[in-house]
């Protein structure tokens, strides 16, 4: 399955992504610098949530090329099911 995202979509995620590198590039100055624990967990956790947020978008993006897909047989729609099913539940 390649990726195909509109313009607006693709930058969505790749700001998200941008933000989570932001993110964790902090973590590892403020681990460097021994930052107090709650704020370093804080600042991980954000990263966390940027960066499962770019991939449900990727999988919503999917899913929606996958539905709109009008052409496949029952067995690809099928396994094109499994593989999506597998890639949400690798970000829950």
């Amino acid at each position: 399955m390649q990726l195909d995202m509109a313009a607006d979509e693709l930058k969505s995620v790749l700001n998200r992504l941008r933000r989570a590198q932001g993110q964790i590039a902090g973590v590892i100055r403020m681990i460097e610098e021994g930052r107090d624990c709650e704020d370093v967990v804080t600042q991980l956790a954000a990263a966390s949530r940027a960066l499962d947020r770019a991939g449900f978008s990727i999988i919503a993006t999917g899913l929606e090329q996958c539905l709109a897909d009008e052409g496949q047989t029952p067995g690809d729609k099928d396994r094109m099911r499994a593989r999506l099913e597998k890639l949400f539940l690798s970000l829950a």
